[in-house]
């Protein structure tokens, strides 16, 4: 007798739709042949090309920083009820928000008390903020899939089910994605000379980010070709509506050389020598690709203070978090000038060059974080819902 599952997921960022995808494809694969799985939901191309039943495409939830939020509630508290409306009249079995917390928290409190199990996937930074949050995850998860080994210890005095999966990442990226040969066919690709530095500048995937960033990281990298000779720096854009954007901030910077890449992250990382980049997941991919960098974030003064009232961590960039130590150089607000940013990156370049060992914390890392993460999630969900053998 065919077993039909119907399992809703809401995802409201890109990294979101990834992960995502990998689940619901993993789901199919891991469960016994007679079930029939169904989703329905919210999330983006990646997702609706798993079969998603797309209610709403994940672009109207972005949002961005602490201001934004608030500027968007009226739009976002009707789109929570209309969503969680929907998700309630699909009768599904299963829920599973990926990381956007406080909307996903909220959807999986209310569809728990309509019965529907709830299971969370990213864990909260509560390492890094407010610990506490992890008896409000515990209220609304009956599980949630941690991506970092260090994550499940915050939930062991609660009643979710903490599970650490590993990180997607880690299992995409091969350990000799950062090879030397890597590196010269990724050069050929984008028409770069072997002999040339290779500075990859990641200043962030959002409008705002790179209102921010962008001008700082060409500053630096303006000072830093004064120091040292045949420097070429590659951008990867995003979105093609950025373009635009980092094309027009380049006129003031004739004297670079730079190469703007289409949203290629992963190939302008594994051609570069060295990273500039804005903390955020890309830290972790260029740890991946064993690269050496210097990583920096800006916000608004207003921002800035709040963050710095409720952080906990002494680190922001995961490397460091992951590492527990100051693993690469992390300059933020104020402290990442041009001046600074571009002392560290010749620092960091010269150690990696000279340095024996100087990758091995990011081949451990990546180790550690290697462990099948969508089959390992779509286990634990399975389990959840009583399907499949796990």
């Amino acid at each position: 007798m065919t077993e039909k599952l119907r399992i809703g997921f809401v995802a409201g960022e890109a990294s979101g739709d990834n992960l995502a995808a990998g689940l619901m494809a993993a789901l199919r694969a891991e469960a016994p042949k007679d079930c029939v799985i169904e989703f329905v939901g919210v999330g983006g191309a990646r997702m609706c090309g798993q079969g998603l039943k797309c209610l709403y495409t994940l672009d109207v939830l972005s949002v961005n920083g602490f201001r934004d939020p608030i500027l968007k509630l009226p739009a976002l508290i009707r789109l929570f009820k209309d969503i969680s409306d929907q998700l309630i009249a699909h009768k599904l079995d299963m829920f599973v928000g990926v990381d956007f917390n406080v909307f996903n928290f909220l959807l999986e409190g209310r569809l728990k008390k309509k019965g529907v199990r709830t299971v969370h996937y990213v864990s909260p930074s509560v390492y890094a903020w407010r610990r506490g949050r992890t008896r409000r995850v515990a209220k609304v998860a009956d599980a949630i899939l941690c991506l970092f080994p260090f994550e499940p210890q915050y939930y062991e005095n609660t009643d979710v089910k903490a599970v650490y999966v590993g990180h997607p990442l880690a299992d995409e990226i091969s350990p000799d994605a950062g090879s030397a040969a890597a590196r010269d066919e990724a050069r050929k690709v984008l028409g770069m000379s072997e002999s040339c530095t290779v500075i990859a500048v990641l200043p962030g995937s959002r409008r705002g980010e790179l209102t921010l960033m962008l001008p700082i990281f060409l500053q630096t990298a303006a000072i830093l070709c004064k120091k040292i000779a045949d420097v070429h720096l590659v951008i990867p854009c995003a979105k093609p509506d950025l373009r635009e954007m980092i094309e027009s901030e380049l006129r003031s910077y004739s004297g670079l050389s730079v190469t703007v890449v289409d949203q290629d992250t992963r190939r302008v990382l594994a051609a570069c020598d060295i990273g500039l980049i804005k903390s955020g997941t890309s830290t972790l991919e260029a740890m991946l690709m064993h690269r050496p960098m210097v990583i920096s974030y800006r916000m608004g003064r207003w921002s800035y203070q709040l963050a710095k009232r409720l952080l906990r961590s002494p680190y922001v960039a995961l490397p460091n978090i992951l590492s527990n130590r100051m693993l690469v150089p992390e300059l933020l607000q104020y402290e990442g000038s041009p001046e600074n940013l571009a002392a560290a990156l010749q620092t960091e370049l010269e150690r990696s060059r000279s340095e024996p060992g100087f990758f091995a914390p990011f081949e451990a890392l990546h180790t550690t974080l290697r462990r099948q993460a969508d089959v390992t999630s779509a286990q634990a969900v399975l389990r959840l819902t009583r399907v499949g053998s796990g």
